[in-house]
Order: structure tokens, then sequence, then C-alpha cells
């Protein structure tokens, strides 16, 4: 790579950087240095990003661009895997968001860790992510992305047991990391595909293959985009995958907000768009992510109504939301669903650091149901999450309604199930708005509740990112789907918009919009001028009530499904089968053997000189006959031998 090129690798390569210095000596520096490290990467990180993509909308560098000069990895017959790494229109976003949004979060952790133990321990890992994940956006071949997507999965095991002295943390990492590796597994499955189909893992390569071969469609390809779609649904928090997800809250809230927001959640959604080639020629497997899509969306959505712990409730928002983009990627809109990704970043970004700066101030309460009145008292917070609740509810003119009418309005126009999936995707869009104006109300409105009361003031370096990602939550929108669109399309193709007009757009955008208007509308009334409502109608529908809030017995029944039995073999196999019969079987050979030739042994060693004299005469015995049976075969060899020459 050379040119304008030259310092992309640093993009990765400087998070790592900040990773080995405060994860090796960082106990050692000054609390003062381990920040200026932990905060100077990312920064420079997002510099180089930043002015790359300033060349670019310049006109003054021309995408795309790959390092073909790269070192090769890996090298067997035909198959050459290198570091290559492409810098497009799609990862240039993709960086951005993630560079950005990631040193944003950064800043805030600053206040909200200043007095942990393990403060630059913390900085490592937030690093070792950032590593992790721009080098999965950078990957040229799908080996390379797989290492990224290995190492975020890694990372977020890391960030989300931070606090491993707590069982609930130590428990919720490795789940997360279970489950993750069970996607995974069929991410892997995929490559094994792609190698034997394609012959090559370069996306360029198989993008060339496919073009090459317009006629092929299904029988492979929708093997190999399920295996993807799989590994998608693990990292992206999808039906049947999402329970790692929620429980992932057990981490700091700013760890929460870089994997839920802008990185490791989003990984999935990228994979998609950048494999959209492979998908484009798979019909099932496209459906397949537009069917997971909308009913991932609508069942956290259900799921976070009832929920009482602030950070849970965006934990399912973010599923939801999730949901939403995998919808779009499933209807071919890849731009609105990138568009949704980046939109999402900002606000949610901000809906777990403006929860962050609540539970800061409440010392550490989580309980929706311990706050209220708190609109006062923390100004700046209520400001920043009030323009964050808006804009994931869809209300204009805030980010989120721009990408989200885009999605909807791409999965109507998509064929015979395409209203379908709208209408998922509309009524999903009146419970987001519901447990979202929940939250806010609970949190800042009403009468102070519980007993903690205002502890703590929100440092500076908490509240300048909120403020920026306030600014990105109203404004981040603007650019409009068309433009968003235009800049991606030469690498994921223009919008689907085949039998739309201006008209059915504005009215499907007008049913959205009052959708979400009416869910505020019930909220209002429920949880300002009856408050007491709510708890009228959790007694009314005791058992739904009872069901949504145990997240519909999912974890349970996985547990009796899937857990218990997997325990009940294993311990079965390890300890009868492994334990006891291989293992036990093989010492208690082996210690009989020896006891047994112990005992013959044991009985030369009498102490009796006659024995030992009796022995040694055996023994001479047994000599003297082996050497005469030995000379009298040699001299009978030798008699036959001069018989046959005489003769």
């Amino acid at each position: 790579m050379n040119g304008p090129y030259l310092l992309l690798p640093l993009i990765a390569l400087l998070p790592l950087a900040g990773f080995l210095v405060n994860g090796v000596i960082g106990g050692r520096l000054p609390k003062a240095l381990v920040t200026f490290v932990g905060l100077v990467t990312p920064l420079a990180s997002f510099c180089i990003v930043l002015r790359d993509a300033i060349l670019v909308w310049s006109g003054s560098l021309a995408l795309p661009a790959a390092e073909h000069s790269a070192p090769v990895w890996l090298s067997v017959g035909t198959v050459h895997v290198s570091f290559g790494a492409v810098f497009d229109q799609l990862s240039m976003v993709m960086l951005l968001i993630v560079t950005g949004v990631g040193f944003l979060i950064h800043v805030y952790s600053v206040g909200y860790m200043h007095d942990d133990p393990s403060y630059a321990r913390y900085f490592s890992y937030l690093n070792l992510f950032l590593f992790f994940m721009t080098t999965l956006v950078l990957a040229g071949n799908v080996l390379v992305m797989f290492v990224g997507w290995e190492g975020v999965g890694l990372a977020s095991y890391l960030l989300i047991g931070f606090w491993f002295a707590k069982d609930s943390a130590s428990n919720a990492g490795k789940k997360a990391f279970v489950v993750n590796r069970i996607g995974d597994f069929g991410f892997l499955i995929g490559i094994f595909l792609l190698l034997g189909n394609f012959g090559t893992l370069n996306f360029s390569e198989i993008g060339a293959r496919l073009a090459a071969a317009p006629a092929w469609q299904g029988g492979a390809l929708d093997a190999i985009a399920i295996c993807l779609l799989f590994g998608a649904a693990g990292k992206s928090a999808q039906l049947p995958l999402y329970i790692w997800l929620p429980d992932a809250m057990e981490g700091p809230t700013p760890v929460s907000a870089l994997i839920h927001a802008a990185t490791m959640v989003t990984a999935g959604v990228y994979m998609i768009c950048r494999t959209h080639v492979l998908f484009n020629h798979a019909p099932i497997a496209l459906s397949t992510v537009a069917v997971v899509g909308a009913a991932t969306a609508l069942f956290a959505a259900t799921m976070g109504m009832v929920q009482n712990d602030i950070k849970r409730v965006l934990a399912y928002s973010t599923i939801s939301q999730l949901g939403y983009m995998f919808l779009g990627c499933g209807v071919a809109a890849y731009s609105a669903a990138i568009f949704h990704l980046m939109t999402h970043a900002f606000f949610k970004a901000l809906l777990f650091l403006a929860a962050g700066s609540v539970i800061h101030a409440l010392g550490g309460e989580q309980d929706m149901r311990k706050m209220g009145g708190l609109w006062k008292k923390m100004p700046v917070t209520f400001a920043t999450m009030t323009a964050a609740v808006m804009a994931i509810c869809g209300i204009p003119p805030f980010a989120g309604f721009f990408s989200k009418d885009a999605i909807l309005y791409a999965a109507y126009l998509h064929g015979p199930g395409g209203k379908v999936l709208w209408a998922v995707g509309a009524f999903t869009a009146l419970l987001t708005a519901l447990y979202m104006f929940r939250l806010w109300y609970m949190t800042f409105f009403g009468s102070p509740r519980g007993e903690h009361g205002h502890h703590h003031a929100t440092p500076v370096s908490m509240l300048v990112p909120m403020v920026i990602l306030g600014i990105l939550s109203l404004c981040g929108g603007w650019i409009g789907i068309e433009h968003f669109s235009g800049f991606l399309g030469p690498v994921l193709g223009p919008m689907p918009t085949t039998g739309g007009s201006a008209r059915l757009e504005w009215t499907l955008t007008g049913i959205a919009v009052l959708l979400a208007i009416e869910g505020w509308l019930i909220i209002d009334k429920y949880y300002r001028r009856k408050p007491e409502r709510p708890a009228q109608l959790a007694r009314v529908f005791p058992t739904g009530y009872r069901v949504l809030f145990n997240k519909y017995y999912v974890d349970e029944i996985y547990g009796a499904v899937i857990v218990k039995p997997i325990f009940v073999l294993s311990r079965y196999f390890l300890d009868v089968v492994v334990d006891k019969g291989i293992l036990g079987g093989a010492v208690w050979f082996v210690a009989g053997t020896a006891t047994m030739s112990g005992a013959i042994l044991q009985r030369w060693q009498s102490g009796n000189i006659r024995s030992y004299a009796a022995w040694l005469a055996a023994a001479a015995a047994a000599v003297l006959l082996y050497v005469v049976i030995g000379w009298s075969s040699a001299f009978a060899g030798l008699g036959l031998h001069i018989r046959m020459v005489g003769h």
C-alpha cells in the first residue's frame, strides 16, 4: 500500500499499541499517563480515518483501495491468504463510526471509571477491543475478518466480566463467550464451504466469480449464506442466539455502550453487507435474514416493555434495533441497514452513556422504580437522553426517523411478503415508543422514589461525549437515505425502489410517525397522568406480564432442553466412561501388573542363602542348556552344509 493509504494499517495497530502499554506496564504508570495512552491511540486512529474521508469527499482520493502488497499469511496449494486491507465506502463509514463513537466512549470512561482500582486494565481492554474491531472492518478476506471476529468475542468476554469478583459478571462473560462460539461454529463451516466452492477467501475474488456467473443461484450458495447468517446471529444477538446480550449488562456501563452501539453487535450486520453479493445469489438465505430480523425486532421489543433495570431495557432495545438492520439486509436494502447502523450508534451509545450518568449520580442504582424526578437535578443528562429517546422512536427530525423509515419503506416494496414484514416493523415501532418513553418517564419525571437521592455530580469528561452524541442523534440522519445510498452504491448497490412512489413513501412514513406518537401518548397517560395504572395493568394481566417479565422463559427452556442434558451426558461420559472406565481401568491394570510382578519378584528376595544358591544354580543350568542347544544346532547345520557340498 502506498501514497495516501500508507497510514491505513495504523488504524488497527495504534489501539494495539495502547493495549500493550497499559496492559503490560499500566499498573506502574501514573493514572494521567494511563489516561493519555488510553485516549490518544483511538483518537489517532479516528484522525487517520477522518483525514482519508475528507480526501475522499473532496475528490482527492479515489475508492476503493486494497493493500495488494500485503504480506502472505497462509499459502496452501493454490490458496493464498494475505493480511490485505480494503478501504472502500463501506469500510470508511464503519471505521468512522467505530473509531469516532469508540473514542467518545473512551473519554466518557475517564470519569466513570476514575476510582476503579483496575483503571489501567480497563483501558487496555478497551484498546484491545478497538484493535480487533478495526481489524474486522479492514479485512480484505474472510479469514482475516474471522480473526477480528474472534478477537472481538475475546475482548467482549474480558470487558463483560471485568468485575470478575462478582459471580453475575463472570457468569455473564462466560455466557457471552459460549453463545458466540456457537454462532462462530456456523461461520467456520461457511468459511470452509466458501473455500471449497470458490477456491479463495478474498472478497473481491468471490464477488468477481459471482458477477461472472449471474445464473449461479441457490444450492451451495444458500448453504454458505445460511452458515454465515448463523455466525451473524450470534454476534448480533438475533434469534435464537440473542440470550447473551441482556446479561452483558453486568459489565461497566461504558462497555455496554461500546458493545451495544457501534462495535461488536453490528459486526454481523457489517459481515452480511460485506458479503451481500453472495446473499443476493442466495434467495432462501436472504429471505431468512428478513424473517429473522423482523421476528427478533418484535420479540425483543415485547420483553423490553416490562423490564425495570434501566440497562436491561436498553439491552432489549439493542436486540430489537439490530432486528431492524437485519430486516433491511433481508430485503436487499443494505444501504438502509448501514444507515440505521450509523444512527443507532449515535442514539444507542448516548442512551447507555446517559443511563450511566444516572447510575453514577444515584450511587449505582439501576432500578427505574427507585428513580424519578431527576430532570431538574440532571438537566444535561435529561436533554441528551431526550434527544436519544426521540431518535430511537423515529420522531422527526431526529436521526432514527430517517433510517428506520428507509428500512420500513424498502420492506413494504419487497414482494408479496413485504407488507407483512412492514406490518411487523411498524408494530415494533409502536412498542419501541412504549418502552422507551416508559423509561424516560420513570427515570426523569414524577416524584423521587427510593432512598438514594442525588449523590454524585456528573463530571465534564462524561457530559461532553453525551452532548456530542446528542447533537448527532438530532442531525445524524439529515444526510438522507438518497445521498447515503448514493455514496455506498458502488459497494452495496442501489436501494430497491421497484413499485414505489413518493406518495406511498410519505403515507408509510406518516403511519410510522403516528404509531410512535400514539405510543408516547399512551405512556404519558399511564405514567404521568395516572401513575397508579401500570401496577393495575400488571394485576389485570398477570400471566402475560409474568411471561414477558421472565423473558418467555427462554433461558429456562434452553437450560432444561440443552444445558442440563449436556451436563448430565458429559458428567456420565466423563465420570463413568472416561474416568472410571478408561483412566480407572488403565490405572488398575498398571497397578495390578506392578503388584503381581512385585509379588513374584518378592519371592526371590527371601533372605535365605540356600534359596539364593538354588536360584543361582538353576540360572547357571539354564544358561548351560541354552549354550549346549546352540552348539548342537550349529554342528548340525555344519554337517548338513558339508553333505550338500560333497553331493
